[in-house]
C-alpha cells in the first residue's frame, strides 16, 4: 500500500469517494505548487472533516518535489490545562475546555508563521489529546511551506446582534450574560484575525451541516479508542462539541468569502472543488 493509500485510510472513504478525493487533491496541487515561497497555507473546516489528512498528503506531495514543507494543527497550540484553568477562574469557566480562540497560544502560532514567510527556523509545537497537555516540540526546521489546519481557520469575528443570541444550550445556561462568546470573539477580532491574513492561501472544507460534522467527529473518537483504549464518551463528546457549534455554523456563512478553495464535501466526504 503506498503512503497516500494509508493516509486516506481514516477517511474511510468508499472507492468511488477515494477516486473523487484522489483527483481533486492532484488538481489543488497543481494550483498549489506555482505559488511563490515561502508560504503558510491555511486548511479550515469543522472536526472530522478531514484537515489532518489533506494536510498530511499535501506534504507528502510538496516533499516529493524536493521542497522542504510540514504541516502544524491549531489544535497544537492549546493552552496547557493549568493555564486554561486560570483562563476560567480569570475570565468565564468555560474556557477550562480546550477549543475556542483564547484557549490556543496564539502569539506562538503568529510568531511560527512569520518565522516561516521569513525563512527563519521554526520549532514547531505538538498536543497529546489524549494526555490533554502540550507534548515535546519538533526538531527545529527551515521551511518553504507551512501548512496550518483548524476547525476555525479564516473565521471572522461575529457583530453584536450575533452574538446576543445563544445557539444551544450551553450558551443559554452557562453563558447567559454573554461574557464567554464575547470574549472568544474579542480575541478572533485580534490576534487570530492577524494570523488569519498570514494564511495565504486558505483552503476551506465545506461539510454540510452541523449534524454531519457531529457524525464526523464521532468516527475520530471511535478511532482513538481504538488506537489507544481511552476517549470520550457519546455523552462528554455531545457536550465537548457544544462549545465549537457557534464558529462552526458561522463559518458557512463566512468563508465562501474568505476561502481561496472550497473543497464542498457530501455526507458520505466525497469531495468536490468549487473554486
Amino acid at each position: 500500500m503506498s503512503q497516500l493509500n494509508a493516509l486516506l485510510q481514516p477517511l474511510q472513504l468508499n472507492r468511488e469517494a477515494e477516486q473523487a478525493y484522489r483527483q481533486l487533491l492532484q488538481q489543488l496541487f497543481s494550483t498549489l505548487q506555482n505559488l511563490p515561497r515561502p508560504l503558510v497555507i491555511g486548511i479550515s473546516g469543522a472536526q472530522g472533516s478531514g484537515k489532518s489528512t489533506l494536510a498530511a498528503m499535501l506534504v507528502q506531495m510538496f516533499s516529493a518535489t524536493g521542497c522542504s514543507a510540514a504541516a502544524v494543527s491549531l489544535d497544537d497550540y492549546y493552552l496547557s490545562k493549568a493555564q486554561r484553568r486560570q483562563l476560567a477562574a480569570n475570565v468565564h469557566p468555560l474556557l477550562a475546555q480546550r477549543g475556542v480562540p483564547g484557549t490556543h497560544n496564539i502569539t506562538q502560532a503568529l510568531a511560527d508563521a512569520k518565522a516561516v514567510l521569513a525563512g527563519v527556523t521554526v520549532t514547531l509545537p505538538q498536543f497529546d489529546k489524549a494526555l490533554d497537555e502540550p507534548a515535546a516540540a519538533l526538531p527545529a526546521q527551515t521551511l518553504d511551506i507551512l501548512i496550518v489546519e483548524g476547525w476555525c481557520l479564516g473565521v471572522p469575528a461575529q457583530t453584536e446582534a450575533e452574538l446576543a443570541t445563544p445557539v444551544n444550550e450551553l450558551e443559554a445556561k452557562a453563558d447567559t450574560d454573554g461574557r464567554w462568546r464575547r470574549y472568544v470573539n474579542t480575541l478572533l477580532a485580534g490576534p487570530y484575525a492577524e494570523y488569519w491574513q498570514l494564511l495565504t492561501p486558505l483552503i476551506w472544507l465545506q461539510a454540510p451541516d452541523w449534524d454531519c460534522v457531529c457524525r464526523w467527529r464521532a468516527k475520530q473518537e471511535q478511532q482513538l479508542w481504538q488506537r489507544r483504549g481511552t476517549g470520550m464518551t457519546e455523552a462528554e463528546l455531545t457536550s465537548f462539541m457544544l462549545p465549537f457549534q457557534r464558529l462552526t455554523q458561522a463559518s458557512w456563512q463566512q468563508l465562501p468569502q474568505q476561502a481561496s478553495y472550497i473543497i464542498a464535501l457530501d455526507k458520505h466526504q466525497q469531495p468536490r472543488l468549487k473554486q
